[in-house]
């Protein structure tokens, strides 16, 4: 099978973003499938140097062609929907030229669904659409997007995308469930959730205790909580300096590290200098490597995933979740939805107050001291890293739903 893959931010571990496309080519390949990707060079590693334009290279098999197109998640919502449509245009040019049994487009952005209708109508293929975030409904839900016009657009063509995909994947059940309500026969949509990296996670206690010595020294001995993310309009990170706030007096033995980037984090930085917490018992570093986030969360002792108070988002199916889970960390979030039921059904870590920080750090602090409860998390973490979400277990859904596409 000939899979043409579209997804404008395609990574790989040696890059600072989700490696989900990269995992599930890497094992189509494996299977004796062949995979092109068309991309663009936002998230990809700087070791490839890269020209103005579109550039080919090949990793592990996998055939790219890049688009040379500058991104940061500091960017406003007009810079990247120039970006969004300038590489939509770009990439439906480019895709044309490239044979296909079938064409899987993931988003976001939803503007990657117009080169892959224009191909699977074009070249007579099948399409499957992978739906990560439920567009408009959340940009519309957290008021990035506000114009009337571009509502309109932008739900008519989620709505033609599903009608016109032979088979779409949703990476929740509440995403599944919002793609069904459009009239999408159920039995044509995946639930293929983000998943664990078992094999990159797993690594000797030792890597931790290296980490904590040479990289995060401050903590000196006190137990370690990190969120490894984006500092975007939605994450609300400033909840972790609300938590160390709440902390800096009552809870000494708690150290808060965040690392990453985005549009907010100047902001948290100054709300923690103000708070005096800043390099006190909460660091704020810069984003790294996926690579290098095993040896963070292999040194933490629990992996934060944070969000405001938009329901919209409870949908999403968080990589910080499922890292916290293959590295056998227990995972605290501060949001509702399936993944606030999936941590109180497993017990693999905490559901936090989303506005009492007192209470917030009063329940981390607990969960931390009770051994008995924190080790029942951390197998709770294993086993649903190795006997549910691996990221073998997600491929192969992910293969099953193109062989349904093209056989069908």
């Amino acid at each position: 099978m000939k899979v043409l893959y579209l997804h404008q931010y395609f990574a790989t571990p040696e890059s600072n973003a989700g490696t989900r496309s990269y995992e599930m080519a890497k094992r189509l390949v494996k299977r004796g499938h062949s995979v092109t990707f068309i991309t663009s060079s936002a998230y990809l590693s700087k070791n490839y140097k890269l020209d103005k334009g579109w550039n080919y290279i090949e990793i592990e098999g996998i055939k790219l062609y890049v688009l040379h197109l500058s991104y940061s998640n500091k960017d406003g919502f007009l810079k990247r929907i120039f970006k969004f449509i300038n590489f939509s245009l770009c990439s439906t040019k480019k895709s044309l030229s490239i044979p296909g049994d079938v064409v899987f487009a993931t988003s976001t952005p939803l503007t990657i669904a117009i080169p892959s209708l224009i191909y699977s109508k074009i070249k007579k293929v099948p399409l499957v659409f992978e739906v990560r975030d439920l567009w408009p409904e959340l940009p519309v839900a957290t008021g990035v997007i506000k114009n009337r016009l571009v509502i309109q657009f932008a739900s008519w063509l989620e709505k033609y995308t599903y009608k016109n995909s032979k088979r779409l994947v949703g990476l929740s059940p509440g995403m599944c469930n919002g793609i069904i309500k459009h009239g999408i026969p159920p039995e044509h949509v995946t639930l293929a959730t983000n998943s664990c990296d078992t094999d990159l996670f797993d690594v000797d206690s030792s890597v931790g205790l290296n980490y904590l010595d040479t990289k995060l020294g401050f903590v000196n001995g006190r137990k370690l909580i990190t969120y490894t993310g984006t500092f975007g309009l939605i994450n609300k990170v400033g909840y972790i300096v609300e938590l160390a706030k709440a902390a800096q007096k009552s809870y000494p033995s708690l150290c808060f590290v965040a690392i990453g980037d985005g549009m907010e984090k100047q902001q948290v930085i100054a709300d923690a200098k103000k708070a005096g917490v800043l390099n006190s018992n909460l660091y704020i570093l810069p984003p790294v490597a996926k690579t290098e986030i095993v040896d963070l969360l292999s040194a933490a002792d629990l992996s934060l995933s944070l969000f405001g108070p938009v329901k919209e988002m409870w949908h999403n199916s968080a990589n910080k979740l499922f890292d916290a889970l293959a590295s056998k960390t227990p995972i605290a979030i501060n949001y509702g939805g399936w993944q606030k039921e999936f941590i109180e059904e497993h017990e693999c870590g905490l559901v936090l107050d989303p506005t009492d920080y007192i209470n917030a750090v009063h329940s981390i602090a607990s969960f931390l001291e009770n051994n008995e409860q924190y080790e029942a998390a951390v197998r709770s973490c294993k086993h649903l890293a190795y006997e549910h979400f691996s990221r073998d277990m997600m491929a192969e859904r992910i293969e099953a739903t193109l062989m349904g596409a093209v056989n069908d």
